[in-house]
């Protein structure tokens, strides 16, 4: 399993448009993607879910990634972070 953890720069958090792209994104790859925000968590690949969790700019989240492309996964999912959020 890979682990790693981002802190949301976007000033309106994860809202429809990103979480949108994220959701696009994380169905790209086999792997289980997993956010996690304190006692929250969510697939990256459930929209509403992820919605709800109610992440914040300045949040900082716990994205897990685990299956046969974690590795891809990962790395892809950290590089959307940084550029969409």
């Amino acid at each position: 399993m890979k682990e790693f953890k981002y802190v949301i720069t976007d000033e309106v958090g994860i809202h429809a448009r990103p979480a949108g792209l994220l959701v696009k994104e994380a169905k790209q790859y086999a792997s289980t993607i997993t956010i996690i925000k304190g006692d929250k968590s969510s697939k990256a690949t459930s929209l509403m879910k992820l919605m709800g969790m109610g992440i914040l700019k300045g949040d900082e989240i716990t994205v897990q990634v685990e299956g046969d492309d974690e590795e891809a996964a990962a790395a892809a999912i950290e590089k959307f972070l940084a550029e969409n959020l």
